[in-house]
């Protein structure tokens, strides 16, 4: 058994495994998603409230922070839901292993950073 083990966890030092990362991010894409929610459902409310307001939310949108931000939100619900999926076949006792876990996981950051990819040239 090794007796080296840290005495304190610091998490910059710690090299996680990729099934650990995808977890974590799974946890900060959600809380991301959650902070944005109150944000973008009072855009929402805008864009319907009038065509005036509709256009200034239609310029405001253009501005590449703001488009930034929206590429970060659609990384983060994608990462969510592809993360949740795997989590949910997890449950199911479904690629458990150590191998199937580091494939699924390795899938998950493909598919989530892949669509972010083609999502962001499509919002550019």
């Amino acid at each position: 058994m090794n007796r080296k083990r840290p005495i304190h966890l610091d998490l910059f030092r710690i090299r996680l495994p990729l099934p650990g990362l995808v977890s974590i991010l799974h946890r900060i894409s959600g809380l991301l998603l959650f902070l944005a929610l109150p944000l973008l459902l009072l855009l929402l409310q805008y864009s319907l409230l009038s065509i005036e307001t509709y256009t200034q939310l239609v310029a405001v949108l253009q501005l590449p922070v703001v488009k930034v931000s929206l590429i970060i939100l659609v990384w983060a619900l994608l990462h969510h839901f592809f993360a949740g999926i795997r989590f949910l076949v997890i449950d199911m006792h479904i690629g458990v292993g150590l191998p199937q876990a580091r494939a699924s996981s390795k899938y998950v950051l493909f598919l989530s950073v892949g669509l972010t990819l083609l999502a962001g040239v499509w919002l550019w």
